[in-house]
């Protein structure tokens, strides 16, 4: 079955793949070129639908030979396209194992130490800056601050005279944040964590306690968003524990849910949808179920469950998870802002885009994403997100030019957005070697702006 002439192998898709060097994107490219759905490849090679989708994504290695050998086979892959052959052609190199840090960090590009350097450079830019109306500290590298703060606190302090203002500021961090300036956001956290901590110890329970565990929580998003998600496994549980001590239900679902992502970045997808899940069906038992506030939190568990489910391959629990956030987005009327959480009718589509692509679906990514105003996005952040994921969308599609022009999309609504992604620099990389964009114009100086040597 290894024909090096079947046209398949001059498709646009699949020369992109191959240049990539990613073996799953190369398995999921033929596996399309031959019209083949993920249960059919499964079938072929005795693995489950989940299975082939977590390996076609990178969720699971592709180190296996005998994995590779049954994927070579079942897709006429020739051998040495996957690295199993040592022959003079061109072969394609296998990911090295993923890092170790209390959990199996997910295996892509949020743990490339490439990525870290470049967020730390371009963080070191903020120093002097205003934060929040209060200057930063001296530290050139704020997330560097932020690690000390959480894995070093200093001693416990006096109730500080900020206690008053704590509150505005909690929720000033948050609106920087959902402004797509994720930057700021890490260099207002070390001042605003031990205010938080001071004021829980002088008065546990209650709003001090849950504006720490909001901070906590803030603190877990920003560091998703960054990659360092073994400090974010810090955070999650942190936030946990305050979350609960505040006695607050809607501050502990929040927390829960920031805890589902980590979980899932962790390689626990199933744990995270169990506990995401079990979270929104103790909301539903609340009373206060119908109020704006708690559907868009319980909304927002349900949309986290089913995009958690469709980067397991599960697409009926997928699609029956977000039609019942749809249904809450309807009970809301508009989209809202609640727990500085974007939820409603766009929120819940902008789920749908991410869902279809993590399915491997990306034409019906783009399908979805074309039906949405994207002036009517609630937030900054997620304006970024909305592009970030078209231009995901458009390279698992083959579409590169479609994708530049996606990510310079995301650039112009949050810089942050790409300038601190890993994935991003992975597309962008990709870009730059295929032979139908590598020529487009200002690519080479995006490259360089968001950490890649063109």
């Amino acid at each position: 079955m290894d024909d090096v002439t079947d046209p398949i192998w001059r498709s646009g898709p699949v020369q992109a793949a191959l240049a990539s060097g990613d073996l799953g994107a190369i398995v999921r490219a033929v596996r399309e070129a031959h019209h083949l759905t993920l249960a059919e490849l499964g079938a072929r090679c005795g693995y489950s639908t989940s299975t082939v989708s977590r390996l076609e994504t990178g969720r699971q290695p592709l180190r296996d030979v005998k994995v590779l050998r049954s994927l070579a086979d079942a897709l006429g892959i020739p051998a040495h396209l996957l690295g199993l052959a040592d022959t003079g052609a061109r072969t394609v190199p296998i990911p090295s194992p993923a890092a170790r840090v209390r959990a199996i960090l997910r295996p892509d590009e949020e743990t490339d130490p490439m990525r870290r350097r470049t967020l730390l450079a371009g963080l070191g830019g903020l120093a002097g800056s205003t934060i929040l109306g209060t200057p930063t500290a001296a530290a050139a590298d704020p997330l560097a601050a932020l690690e000390a703060t959480l894995l070093d606190p200093p001693p416990t302090a006096p109730v500080p005279e900020a206690l008053a203002r704590l509150g505005r500021d909690v929720a000033a961090a948050r609106e920087v944040f959902q402004q797509g300036r994720y930057a700021r956001v890490a260099a207002a956290l070390p001042r605003l964590l031990p205010t938080a901590i001071a004021a829980h110890t002088h008065r546990p329970g209650g709003q001090h306690t849950a504006q720490l565990a909001e901070l906590y929580t803030l603190s877990t998003e920003l560091l998703v968003k960054v990659g360092h998600d073994h400090l974010a496994w810090t955070t999650a549980d942190r936030a946990l524990q305050a979350a609960y001590a505040s006695g607050d239900i809607l501050t502990a679902a929040t927390a829960r849910r920031a805890w589902g992502m980590v979980l899932r970045r962790a390689g626990r997808a199933e744990t995270a949808h169990r506990l995401v899940i079990d979270t929104a069906a103790d909301l539903q038992s609340e009373s206060g179920r119908d109020n704006a506030e708690h559907l868009a939190v319980y909304g927002s568990l349900l949309s986290t469950a089913a995009y958690t489910a469709a980067t397991s391959g599960d697409r009926d629990t997928a699609h029956t998870l977000i039609g019942e956030a749809t249904d809450a987005a309807c009970r809301i009327g508009g989209d809202t802002n609640h727990r500085g959480i974007a939820f409603g009718h766009t929120g819940v589509d902008l789920y749908r885009i991410s869902i279809a692509r993590a399915l491997g679906d990306p034409g019906t990514a783009i399908d979805i994403a074309a039906r949405i105003n994207t002036a009517a996005i609630p937030t900054i952040e997620r304006r970024g997100q909305y592009w970030t994921d078209v231009a995901r969308a458009y390279h698992q599609w083959g579409k590169p030019e479609h994708c530049y022009r996606a990510l310079l999309a995301a650039e112009a609504a949050t810089p942050d957005e790409v300038r601190h992604r890993g994935h991003i620099q992975q597309i962008t990389g990709t870009l730059l070697r295929h032979p139908a964009t590598a020529a487009l114009p200002g690519l080479r100086a995006f490259a360089g702006r968001v950490g890649i040597d063109a």
